[in-house]
């Protein structure tokens, strides 16, 4: 199994320009885009805000070349930072975060410390971490995921059978709620909720686990590249929902498949040095 090991993280680039991408409440993240100005008007850096956060926060002007950014500024949480990492997916611009969120697992900058924090970033104290992504593929549409990829029933409260397949290997059909495919980022969410195993980021694979399962006997796998998962809805009378990093993507009827794997691309997460992996699997997970 490959890797892209977060022990050899690319190089900080020079920071002269940075995107700002914030959380969706203007009242919740308007104070802290306060203080990320006056750190960067310090630092000499020039902010660029899309249309959406100049309309959201009343001033500023739209940039519309986003990508000219040497890193993105998140202020918000892990669901804001996946936001920014699709946004940036394939630009080769970095994204860091400053948790203003519950968990903030992506996050590598507490909010009461955005000030030191971000100053070191801009004075190019940071590491950039390729995350392993995954291809989905359904009825001739494509998306691509940083955290999972779940197929669950359409109607709550109603299971759904779904058959799989591993590199082309049939492995039957499983009434449950639902499957998770997930990245080795994605391994600490939902997968890890329905008892999945944890994958340390830098790991070229992918779990696949499923959701209340009615069976005593299945188990989550971890699958590495180059190896396919289709999924096939062999349910009568319900259909199945395909979601793509909590955005839904497609449905499924009896009969119709959805197929996931590695992605070509990587994902860009900018961390403070000190901001491993563990570091934020055991402030999160520990006792």
């Amino acid at each position: 199994m490959t890797s892209t090991s977060e022990s050899q993280p690319k190089s900080a680039k020079a920071v002269h320009r940075a995107a700002v991408i914030t959380h969706g409440k203007p009242a919740t993240i308007g104070p802290a885009l306060e203080r990320l100005e006056k750190v960067a008007l310090e630092a000499g850096v020039e902010l660029l805000l899309p249309g959406e956060e100049v309309e959201k926060h009343g001033h500023g002007e739209p940039e519309h070349d986003l990508e000219s950014a040497d890193i993105a500024v998140v202020l918000g949480g892990d669901g804001t930072m996946l936001r920014a990492l699709q946004r940036f997916l394939g630009s080769g611009v970095p994204v860091i975060g400053v948790n203003f969120g519950r968990v903030g697992f992506f996050a590598s900058i507490r909010r009461e410390e955005l000030e030191s924090g971000l100053a070191r970033v801009f004075a190019s104290n940071y590491r950039v971490v390729p995350l392993t992504t995954l291809d989905t593929e359904a009825k001739g549409e494509h998306a691509s995921a940083i955290n999972d990829v779940v197929t669950t029933s359409s109607v709550r409260g109603r299971m759904v059978e779904l058959g799989w397949a591993i590199g082309g290997e049939d492995l039957g059909v499983q009434p449950c709620d639902g499957m998770i495919a997930a990245t080795p980022s994605g391994s600490t969410a939902y997968n890890l909720s329905n008892g999945g195993p944890v994958l340390v980021r830098g790991l070229d694979a992918m779990t696949v686990s499923f959701i209340a399962p009615h069976s005593l006997h299945v188990r989550p796998l971890v699958v590495p590249r180059g190896l396919d998962l289709e999924i096939r809805n062999e349910t009568v009378d319900v259909s199945a929902s395909v979601i793509v990093d909590g955005h839904a993507f497609t449905e499924l009827q009896q009969g119709e498949r959805v197929t996931v794997r590695l992605g070509d691309r990587t994902a860009l997460l900018a961390t403070l040095p000190e901001t491993t992996f563990f570091s934020r699997y055991r402030e999160t997970f520990g006792s």
